[in-house]
């Protein structure tokens, strides 16, 4: 017996995250009956739906990565119609995945997109500090001190961060390498410090790269990145 969030995360429906959305939503049934406990356990010999869609645990694995633009929103579906990173795939796609974490509407970069719920818990939970690296371009004077203050780790609104890994490329580009996952976590920071994030590209993340890969494009990952992926976590 497992949690029904694991499970749904497993048939690769969603995040864990969003499976507990799903939960507390009533639009999970194990058996014929709607479950809202998001301690609620199952079995895969059960009948487990989601929507009133059976789950499948046999589907075929699928990793990609995309170099995603500004304008798309992180997220498999959008109640307010916004393009989302999923329409990038191409009409011809066939299968099922979602975005690893969220790069926010107006962000753009590297974004790991999967089926792998497993994966995809381990790449966003807190516990194993993956580094992601984001490229900012920033207005207001960016000084020692302030990213002193980022290094060392800056009051936010839900807690101090973590220490950051912070570089001056330029009078207004840093780089910024972190290993938490907060919303809008890297234009809060620099918020913090009395500057504004006028763009952000994240440019790596668990050790992946955009190498050859442009704006609006996606590749699948080969099957050494996704060892190397999986072998960080065991």
């Amino acid at each position: 017996m497992e949690r029904l969030q694991k499970l749904i995360a497993r048939a690769g429906v969603c995040s864990r995250r969003a499976a507990e959305d799903l939960i507390t939503a009533g639009r999970v049934t194990v058996d014929g009956q709607i479950v809202r406990e998001l301690g609620a356990k199952a079995d895969t010999n059960q009948k487990i739906c989601v929507d009133g869609k059976p789950l499948h645990f046999d589907t075929e694995k699928i990793y990609l990565l995309l170099n995603k633009p500004r304008g798309y929103v992180s997220t498999a579906h959008d109640d307010r119609g916004r393009k989302t990173v999923l329409d990038l795939l191409g009409e011809n796609f066939r299968g099922r995945v979602y975005p690893v974490g969220r790069l926010d509407l107006n962000s753009e970069g590297l974004l790991i997109l999967t089926n792998d719920g497993d994966l995809t818990n381990a790449l966003i939970h807190p516990r194993y500090e993956v580094a992601k690296t984001y490229r900012a371009k920033i207005s207001g004077d960016v000084t020692e001190e302030k990213l002193d203050r980022l290094r060392a780790g800056i009051e936010l609104d839900d807690g101090l961060t973590a220490p950051a890994e912070v570089y001056l490329l330029d009078a207004d580009t840093v780089e910024v390498t972190i290993h938490e996952g907060r919303n809008r976590q890297v234009r809060r920071m620099f918020a913090a410090v009395g500057c504004d994030v006028k763009r952000l590209r994240r440019i790596r993340f668990a050790g992946l790269t955009l190498d050859g890969l442009k704006v609006g494009k996606w590749r699948s990952l080969t099957a050494a990145e996704v060892a190397a992926l999986k072998g960080a976590f065991t």
